[in-house]
């Protein structure tokens, strides 16, 4: 971490307030992993600096290079909504946008040394939520599909998706820094053992898509732990564990059927309205009108599947905005990763992106709240600190 008061910034009329704003900034990614109502007040105290900072310094707002497509993805779902059966209620579950003001939050906030202090705090509070999960799945009998760890969030989807963000980012610490590699390391057990206890398969995808990258990255011949890891998740899991592992390849499996079924509605809300699709938050509501007649249940609030999702509710130009998104994502974190004095968290943020892509083909997880914050925390956080580097890639 920067001390402020031996940095430039000391010299700066409004430094006081960049700390504070600092320090709310890892109060909210500590709370994010506990609570989403205590992680918006903290995040809106700390826009409010923000906000405070460029206008008392007359900044003009910066971000990473994948704000561009952030922001038209932001336009082009206004669009949608406005063109939706339900305008009101489009428009309302659009005021998720504003959760993209994190990009440039963090760019500004997050610079140097301090970004690798925002990792710090993920890996402690995730080890710390990882440990409760645990004690819920063991003490308090959270052990099955209808009962399953959630840690203090709201649902099982939302708390094993940070856990594979978390898990991932411990990882890429690991083997991409030569410093402070105790702890990740040290957590790093905990946290995938409450992943694997959370029933949920398409986080256990996405963690193993974002492992995976990461062992490649660094050495291809690491992928040859991967075999051993499987076979010690055979050989200790719970027979219950295991058995959810196997459903996934199994065609008769309910969820797997539904699944299906709902690529195929999905399909049909795509060619009823290619350009704007049914409207944000409107999948649900028209679910019956476009229903498969092979579909397990009788509704689906979205598609468990982020591409299908955004095509079906936005349209086409949506789809194509966010995949725009990604690529330069992926692409600038790749280059930039190849030469810079924070490998780590760049590495993080390929295999959050990789974990992301992985999971999401199973499960809507860019329109999960929690998770879209840790998501642009994580890829923002190493532009935000090569930013004031001299020899930094241009943007």
């Amino acid at each position: 971490m920067i001390d402020s008061e031996s940095s430039p910034m000391a010299a700066w009329p409004g430094w006081s307030l960049e700390r504070v704003a600092f320090y709310l900034l890892l109060a909210f990614v500590g709370a994010l992993q506990l609570s989403i109502a205590a992680a918006n007040i903290v995040l809106a105290l700390a826009g409010a600096c923000w906000v405070a900072m460029t206008l008392r310094g007359h900044e003009r707002l910066e971000a990473p290079p994948f704000w561009p497509p952030l922001v038209a993805y932001g336009g082009i779902t206004l669009v949608a909504a406005l063109f939706s059966s339900d305008p009101v209620r489009s428009l309302i579950d659009s005021k998720q946008l504003v959760l993209f003001l994190i990009v440039p939050l963090v760019y500004r906030l997050a610079r140097g040394d301090r970004a690798l202090t925002v990792v710090n705090v993920v890996l402690t509070v995730g080890a710390a939520s990882a440990l409760f999960g645990i004690f819920q799945y063991g003490i308090l009998e959270y052990d099955n599909l209808g009962r399953r760890p959630q840690g203090t969030l709201s649902h099982y989807m939302t708390y094993s998706g940070l856990l594979m963000l978390v898990a991932t980012t411990a990882a890429a610490r690991v083997l991409f820094r030569r410093a402070d590699r105790a702890w990740p390391a040290l957590v790093m057990p905990a946290l995938l053992v409450a992943l694997t206890l959370t029933f949920t398969r398409s986080a256990w995808v996405g963690a193993c898509a974002g492992i995976a990258l990461l062992l490649t990255l660094k050495d291809f011949r690491l992928l040859a732990i991967l075999p051993v890891l499987a076979m010690l998740f055979f050989s200790l899991a719970p027979p219950q564990i295991t058995g959810r592992l196997y459903s996934m390849f199994d065609l008769q499996d309910p969820t797997n059927r539904d699944r299906l079924a709902m690529v195929r509605s999905g399909v049909r809300m795509i060619q009823s309205d290619p350009l704007t699709g049914v409207g944000p938050d409107m999948v649900g509501q028209v679910y019956e009108q476009y229903r498969d007649p092979l579909a397990v249940e009788a509704n689906n609030p979205h598609l468990h599947n982020v591409p299908l999702q955004i095509a079906a509710e936005r349209g086409l130009p949506a789809l194509l905005i966010w995949v725009w998104f990604v690529a330069v994502a992926t692409t600038r974190l790749f280059r930039q990763s190849r030469h810079t004095m924070y490998p780590s968290l760049f590495a993080a943020g390929l295999a959050a992106m990789a974990a992301m892509l992985a999971a999401g083909f199973f499960e809507y997880n860019f329109g999960d709240s929690e998770f879209l914050m840790l998501l642009l925390v994580l890829i923002t956080l190493p532009f935000s600190a090569v930013r004031d580097l001299p020899d930094r890639a241009p943007a």
